[in-house]
Formats: structure tokens, C-alpha cells, sequence
């Protein structure tokens, strides 16, 4: 295929440092499923030059610098965009409420005055950043108000002027049509998102996931993998898992006496003013300090050894666009205990591979209770169909193909 053939595309994103959260996996992993249909991929991010965490990236990310503030203000990206945009034949927009996407209008702007200038056509990937939730949450009044203004002012141009918006599930797509106005796309796509194959097991993973909590002693272990975050339900799921403990100790003819595995909290931001906050819970009781391991953030060997040592995985989240650890979990042949706020609990739970409840503290023991009362068959069965729910669903291939399809589909 000549090179002239080969349809380049730019993605657009605030940070590639996996401590940001999913929007960074995501990106990586839709570029890895674009260069098997021979699509090339530039990403460019406010990230500094001299990190590390994407050097190893197969793909070249131009990283101009850290952004100030909130809104990530990065004086280079405009002209760094009229100088380069052009090269493109599609852009991508990965999440909402920082610089990026006005510097990119603005150079849009720019570049259509100039005769014989190429313009890029533009898609934008909101990741779950257009749920309601982060506009009624308690704890985020501020960042509401000041999400009214950007929608009002900046974002709204965004969304209605781009030449689609692509979601990765019916719910997200729905839910993003509640919290603003005007909202009129042009066109809205449902991509999905694919997530690759996990590593086949190797011995390694258990010995480097054992590393890092030798006090879990050859444990049964249910795995939270995600960011220390409130809105991931972590105090939810310590509050739950301590009362089916007490009722425990207090009945020990309790139906879950000797049932409840070991819970295993691994992921960053620990050292946050809510990570301290639940690691002070844990240490002062005495049931949780037998039972609840910090790992810290894992990735790699550890991380995989982490999931295909578990049980089963938990995910009591106030709001999940996708989960792409729900969706790991699921191709580890792990079934997932999720709160019906994650949004892809609809194709999982047709499949047989979850058991879902309320983001409450009551929906986070009902969780926990239903599967330390399953039987191993029921266990068995519920692996089985983690697996399969993950290839139906949520493999790069079907994915990708999807992807390609939205951008390339402009009639």
C-alpha cells in the first residue's frame, strides 16, 4: 500500500500517564487495533517530554509540556496544531473540559483561512465525561459550575461542530444527551471499545503479584484493581465487607462463616487525602486489618498475576463509563461483581458473567454475599461465561472494526 493510501490519524489527549486514569489505556488501545487495518496513529498530549511512561509506546506521542492548571493551558498546542494538522486525515478527541479542544478549534479556524490547506476531519471521544454524574455529584459543585460555563462558552462548539461523536456503549450515549444544552451532534456512533487478550499466565505473575503482598499467604482474595478514588465506591466496599465480617464473628453459624475471601485494594493514589483516609479505616479494626491488603498500583507481571489469581473482581463504582479493568477481569476468565452505574453491566449480565447491584453499601454486601453463597459449580459457570461475554463483546477486533467504520462513514 503506497503511503499516500495510508490514512492517518492524530488522537488527542490531556495526559498518557496511566495514574490518569482509563482515557490513556484507551487510546492505546484503539491505536493498537488501527495499525492491524494499516491505519497510522500519532497521539499528542500535555504531558512532559522526559516522562517515562510512554516510551516504550509504539506509536509516537508528541508531548509539548505539562498544561497549567485545571484546564491544562499549554501555550505551544495551537501552533503546534496549525503547524501539523494538516498531515492528517482524521483527528481524535479523547475526553472533554481541558485545553485541548478549544486550541484545536482555534486552530481549525486558523487553518481554513489559508487557500489549499488541508482540514482534518474531526471526531471526539467524550469517555464517559458527559454523564449527568459528574454534574450532581455532592462533592463536585464547583467543578460543576465551572463545567456549565466551559459547555456554555467552549465545549458545546466542541461537540455540535465535530463531524461525530463516538461512544463506546449505548448507556454512555444515552446518558450524554441529559446534563447540557444545546447538545446537537452531527452524528453519534456506538464504537465500543476493545480491550486486547490478557498475557497467557506464566508462573511470573503469580510470583511478582505475591511480591508485592506476601501477607496474602496462598489466600482466597476477591481483587479491587482501579484508581483510590471515592467515586470507584472503595469506602463502600470496606463498609460492606466489614459488616458481613462482624456479622461473622459476632454468628458463626453465619451462611458466609468461612466463606468470605480476603480482599485484595490494589491501584494508585493512596497516598490522596481519601486513600489515607481509608487505609486509617482499615488499620484501626481490627477484622479489616486481617483481611484487606494494599498493593498499590500495580501493572505488568503484578497486575496480571493479581488477576488471574482472584476469585472474582469488584467494582462498587458511582460512575463507569466502560471499565477497562471490569473488562481485563472478564478476559482473565474472572467473573465481576459490579454496581449497575458501570455502564456496560447490561451485556455482561446478559452473558451470565457478573453479578450487579446498587452503588450502596447495602448493594455492596448484597454483591459480596451472593458470591461467597454460590457454589463452586455456580463459580465455575460464571468463569466460563467471563470469558465468553469478553470475546463477544469486548475484543479489539470487533472493535476496531466498528471504529473504522464511524470515521470512515461521513455520507
Amino acid at each position: 500500500m503506497s503511503e499516500q493510501s495510508v490514512q492517518k490519524i492524530l488522537h488527542v489527549v490531556s495526559s498518557m500517564d496511566p495514574k490518569e486514569g482509563g482515557v490513556c489505556q484507551a487510546v492505546r488501545t484503539i491505536v493498537a487495533g488501527l495499525s492491524t487495518r494499516n491505519i497510522y496513529s500519532e497521539v499528542v498530549s500535555l504531558d512532559d517530554a522526559e516522562s517515562f511512561f510512554f516510551k516504550s509506546d509504539p506509536f509516537t506521542v508528541h508531548a509539548l509540556g505539562r498544561g497549567k492548571g485545571p484546564w491544562r493551558y499549554n501555550k505551544r498546542l495551537t501552533s503546534w496544531f496549525v503547524t501539523n494538522l494538516s498531515y492528517f486525515d482524521k483527528v481524535v478527541v479523547h475526553g472533554l473540559w481541558t485545553y485541548m479542544g478549544f486550541s484545536l478549534q482555534k486552530a481549525i479556524k486558523t487553518i481554513s483561512s489559508k487557500k489549499d490547506e488541508k482540514v482534518p476531519k474531526v471526531f471526539v471521544m467524550p469517555h464517559g465525561m458527559l454523564d449527568p454524574y459528574f454534574q450532581r455529584a455532592s462533592g463536585r459543585k464547583m467543578k460543576a459550575l465551572r463545567n456549565t460555563f466551559y459547555w456554555k462558552f467552549i465545549e458545546n462548539k466542541l461537540i455540535n461542530t465535530a463531524d461525530g461523536i463516538l461512544f463506546t456503549c449505548e448507556e454512555e450515549a444515552a446518558l450524554a444527551k441529559l446534563p447540557f444544552k444545546p447538545y446537537q451532534p452531527k452524528k453519534t456512533y456506538i464504537t465500543g471499545l476493545g480491550v486486547e487478550h490478557p498475557p497467557v499466565y506464566v508462573e511470573e505473575m503469580k510470583i511478582e503479584f505475591e511480591s508485592r503482598c506476601p501477607q496474602l499467604d496462598n489466600s482466597p482474595y476477591i481483587l479491587f484493581l482501579s484508581r483510590i478514588n471515592e467515586k470507584k465506591g472503595v469506602d463502600l466496599l470496606l463498609d460492606a465487607y466489614l459488616s458481613i465480617v462482624e456479622s461473622v464473628e459476632t454468628n458463626p453459624r453465619s451462611e458466609l462463616a468461612g466463606l468470605l475471601p480476603k480482599l485484595v485494594i490494589a491501584g494508585p493514589d493512596l497516598e490522596s487525602e481519601f486513600g489515607k483516609k481509608i487505609q486509617k479505616q482499615v488499620d484501626q479494626h481490627h477484622l479489616l486489618r486481617k483481611s484487606v491488603i494494599f498493593t498499590g498500583m500495580l501493572s505488568g507481571l503484578s497486575k496480571w498475576g493479581a488477576f488471574y489469581g482472584c476469585e472474582a473482581f469488584i467494582l462498587p463504582s458511582h460512575q463507569e463509563n466502560f471499565g477497562i479493568a471490569v473488562v481485563e477481569a472478564l478476559g482473565c476468565s474472572k467473573p465481576v461483581l459490579i454496581s449497575n452505574q458501570v455502564n456496560i453491566w447490561r451485556e455482561i449480565n446478559e452473558d451470565g458473567g457478573c453479578y450487579v447491584s446498587s452503588n450502596t453499601i447495602d448493594g455492596t454486601k448484597k454483591l459480596l454475599e451472593s458470591w461467597g453463597q454460590s457454589s463452586y459449580k455456580t463459580k465455575r459457570m460464571m468463569s466460563k461465561n467471563a470469558f465468553y461475554s469478553f470475546t463477544k463483546n469486548f475484543a479489539t477486533v470487533p472493535a476496531t472494526t466498528k471504529f473504522v467504520d464511524a470515521i470512515s462513514n461521513l455520507n
